[in-house]
């Protein structure tokens, strides 16, 4: 049987939350924005609409940081660990390792490729996009 819902947290599990089958999308993200708080190469990330997502625990716990005009991260205030990204009203970003269970997809592509940290080996056959947007075909 095929899940329909997936339950994630932060690192020390104080921030709880779950979502609810299907995703929108699930990728990579190369951009700067992404790596430097993960301290990765790049994040995995997949979505939800508002919707689909709930907290169920510490939500007095998550810090906000408007990281640009477009977007709020959100991370837990004990441990650091960042889990959601807000970019548009209509989705809700989470990143794929907070996560405890596999989702309905996989990766399916490269965002900001061209954005990509130098020491990055990529092998893989997913779409490479880039450009100012993220997603222009490379």
């Amino acid at each position: 049987m095929t899940p329909t819902s997936v339950t994630g947290s932060c690192f020390c599990g104080v921030v709880k939350f779950e979502i609810e089958l299907p995703t929108l999308f699930c990728g990579h993200c190369h951009c700067t924005m992404c790596r430097r708080p993960h301290g990765a190469s790049f994040v995995t990330w997949t979505a939800v609409p508002p919707e689909q997502f709930k907290i169920t625990a510490g939500e007095q716990d998550i810090t906000l940081y408007k990281s640009s005009e477009h977007g709020t991260r959100s991370f837990c205030r004990i441990c650091g660990s960042q889990m959601f990204c807000q970019t548009e009203p209509e989705a809700i970003d989470i990143a794929l390792a907070a996560l405890h269970g596999k989702i309905d997809r996989d990766p399916e592509e490269h965002y900001y490729f061209d954005s990509r940290a130098d020491w990055t080996v990529v092998n893989d056959d997913l779409p490479k996009l880039g450009g100012e947007s993220g997603d222009e075909p490379l």
